[in-house]
């Protein structure tokens, strides 16, 4: 059965530029990820730390399969990668 996890990309200053470059396929990816049902939200923090998803998969490792295919992981442009299993409690999931 699927589980939703929360993922923090932390970003790394001097990445900047690589993700300003890569940021357009990114959203793509993003974007069909979503459309596919397996990211259910995602944001950047508004001090441009990083950025928080929510993603929906069998297991841990399933979620980091998954982020590994996106644009910022092929291109190092994600400092860290944080993937934690949440038990919803209330939501519209």
């Amino acid at each position: 059965m699927a589980g939703f996890f929360a993922v923090e990309y932390t970003y790394a200053p001097e990445a900047a530029a690589v993700r300003d470059r890569f940021r357009p396929e990114h959203r793509i990816w993003l974007g069909a990820q979503h459309e596919a049902g397996r990211l259910q939200f995602v944001g950047p923090y508004s001090d441009g730390s990083g950025a928080l998803l929510m993603i929906t998969a069998d297991d841990a490792d399933a979620a980091r399969n998954l982020l590994a295919q996106d644009p910022f992981a092929r291109e190092s442009a994600v400092a860290a990668v944080s993937v934690k299993e949440l038990t919803q409690v209330f939501g519209p999931y």
